[in-house]
């Protein structure tokens, strides 16, 4: 038993790390809207530990529910293909309306020039940006305060597929110990490798030479997400 149960253990750490890994839509919509909002750190990983809880919570909720009630394997998995479909359609129209918003905000952003003749007949031209100087004043706090919600939300729908057959396996053995180490494991090792790619990222744009790109960074981040969906519903990512 206890042979098993460690194989077990083992198994959870796995999958929960390389169905992480392999899974884009785990990391670079967190990775994308960091560079975008030009988040510090600790709200980067912040956003993606609450979502990443958000991602995990909601199946093993799911699980257990299944567990009391009885509920087969072959049954729970419409849920969760169900749920996997809204996640993927919430991501496609949210990267959508964003990428257009970061459009946009880029045209809005682009630099134009003016011209100013003296009276000595000297000709002055400068650079302006009237989007640049005005945009704490224009700009809307309620995209920036609802994108964490938004993401969250979208991670809420998204399933943990592999998790909810490893619970069901302790579960007809009647091993409570086992479903709450299989259910611990999976969720730190899922979560731990969301957080440990998008750190690893959030330093790796440091070594990136310098592209001038920063007024499209809203549209990428929308791009990026909307393939993201479309990869999950279409492709099956």
């Amino acid at each position: 038993m206890q042979i098993e149960s460690s194989a077990l253990y083992l198994t959870a750490a796995s999958i929960g790390f390389f169905h992480t890994l392999l899974g884009p839509d785990h990391y670079l919509p967190f990775i994308v809207m960091s560079r975008a909002r030009k988040w510090p750190l600790w709200k980067t990983n912040l956003i993606t530990f609450i979502c990443g809880i958000g991602h995990v919570a909601s199946s093993i909720i799911i699980g257990f529910i299944g567990i009391l009630l009885g509920t087969a394997v072959n049954k729970l998995t419409p849920i969760e293909a169900t749920r996997g479909s809204v996640a993927a359609w919430l991501m496609i129209a949210f990267g959508l309306v964003y990428f257009i918003w970061g459009l946009r905000r880029a045209y809005k952003q682009k630099e134009h020039t003016h011209e100013h003749v003296h009276e000595d007949g000297t000709v002055h031209i400068h650079k302006h940006s009237h989007f640049k100087e005005h945009s704490h004043i224009h700009e809307k706090k309620s995209i920036k305060e609802l994108t964490p919600w938004i993401l969250f939300t979208i991670f809420i729908f998204g399933p943990c597929e592999p998790f909810i057959p490893m619970l069901l396996y302790p579960a007809a053995q009647n091993n409570v110990l086992a479903m709450i180490m299989v259910t611990l494991i999976f969720s730190i090792v899922t979560v731990g490798t969301m957080m440990l790619v998008v750190t690893s990222s959030y330093f790796g744009f440091k070594f990136l030479p310098k592209l001038n790109i920063e007024r499209f960074m809203h549209a990428i981040a929308g791009a990026t997400i909307f393939l993201c969906g479309v990869s999950i519903q279409f492709l099956g990512l």
